[in-house]
């Protein structure tokens, strides 16, 4: 065989495989934009839909047998021939929210005391300890020293000084498992005994109303709570919502986050609602009435997923001191992520809130994002990089966390 023959079916074979990876590239990047589950609002309250079909993005007929189940089962296929996957499709009621963008001061307390570290103490003796050292681990909660329950660090620190430098048992939840650790405590002054270890029992901050639903139930941040020390999300024993006041707001820069600065009165007479959940989609719990009048916004339909279109949109929140729209730019969906606050990416486009924020910052976390007047997600996170653009939530994410911690 000649050189310029073997050249020539090395070529031929090259461009076969190189079609092939193509293909197969192909193919898996249209089944990854196949979402593994969809939601479909039903045009009826009731729970059995009388259709035997519904349709997605309008173009795909989906059969759903006699029509008297509400989820099922569907294969999704290319040019109607190549099976892609079996995508679960789901019937949800129609159901109306009440946008919020109201800022809200929050207070919650850990269920326990949690601990962020340990460290070491210097005795009596002059000598330094780290008696929980190797023993205890960030992100355990203490819920009882010697089987008496604690409920924040004043119940640990009378209960350590109760026994003095006796061997104390503490009752830990690591990971929904109960363990007994024995550590000795230190003694670093006169009636003063310590553990070694660091510790949180609540934690405060500011953020945004997301919706209140019909029920008087409200979301909010579309993500959890968590610990600044441990990045975990912290596990609630109680917590409340307060009015808030916007004091001044700190523009956000390329690698410098901005932040809503404001001021909360912890006073029984400013609460506005009561935490009930702390989830990875946001918190949700039950508003009082004062919440229910300020939030004076007209309810609107719910939109999912994959009825979200590139474009123009607009979120609600209070930068300005009072609660009003701006404009946004919804740039992708991602029906597929696997994480469950960033489906949404956004930029924010408004010549007034980028010259007022700079683009997201702190604080806006759980601004409800508006399209064709439905509710589509709340902003979750910011881009550190470019400030005007970030990451949102899918309004259906979060009501079904709200649904499963019901």
């Amino acid at each position: 065989m000649s050189k310029k023959a073997s050249y020539r079916r090395i070529l031929i074979l090259c461009t076969i495989f190189g079609i092939l990876l193509l293909g197969i590239f192909g193919y898996l990047r249209i089944r990854n934009a196949v979402p593994d589950e969809i939601k479909l609002v039903a045009e009826s309250n009731e729970s059995n839909i009388p259709k035997d079909q519904l349709h997605l993005n309008k173009d795909y007929p989906i059969s759903f047998g006699d029509g008297s189940s509400g989820q099922d089962t569907v294969k999704c296929k290319l040019f109607g021939l190549i099976d892609l996957k079996d995508v679960k499709v789901s019937v949800v009621k129609d159901q109306k929210l009440i946008p919020g963008g109201t800022p809200i001061g929050i207070y919650m307390e850990t269920k326990g005391v949690l601990i962020i570290g340990t460290g070491t103490v210097t005795g009596m003796d002059g000598l330094n300890y780290e008696p929980a050292y190797h023993l205890v681990k960030t992100g355990d909660y203490i819920e009882a020293v010697n089987a008496e329950p604690i409920y924040n660090k004043t119940d640990l620190i009378e209960k350590v000084n109760q026994y003095g430098n006796e061997e104390v048992i503490l009752n830990i939840r690591r990971n929904e498992e109960e363990i007994q650790l024995k550590v000795k405590p230190v003694m670093t002054a006169p009636e003063e005994y310590r553990l070694g270890i660091w510790v949180r029992d609540n934690t405060q901050g500011i953020g945004t109303l997301t919706f209140i639903d019909e029920n008087g139930r409200f979301g909010a941040l579309g993500h959890g709570i968590t610990d600044v020390d441990t990045s975990t999300l912290m596990e609630m024993d109680d917590g409340k919502l307060y009015e808030t006041k916007i004091l001044s707001i700190i523009k956000g820069e390329k690698g410098s986050p901005g932040e809503m600065t404001g001021f909360i009165d912890y006073n029984d007479a400013n609460v506005r609602g009561q935490i009930k959940d702390n989830t990875e989609a946001g918190i949700f719990g039950i508003a009082n009435d004062a919440l229910k009048q300020e939030v004076a916004a007209e309810p609107m339909d719910i939109c999912m997923k994959q009825d979200i279109e590139l474009g123009p949109a607009t979120i609600r929140c209070c930068a300005s001191g009072e609660v009003k729209e701006y404009q946004v730019e919804i740039k992708e969906v991602n029906m597929t992520g696997d994480d469950v606050n960033k489906g949404i990416v956004l930029e924010i486009t408004d010549p007034e809130l980028l010259n007022l924020t700079g683009g997201i910052i702190q604080g806006m976390s759980g601004s409800p994002i508006i399209q064709n007047n439905k509710i589509i997600g709340a902003v979750t996170h910011v881009f550190i990089q470019d400030s005007s653009r970030g990451f949102g939530i899918f309004i259906e994410n979060m009501l079904q966390m709200e649904s499963e911690n019901q």
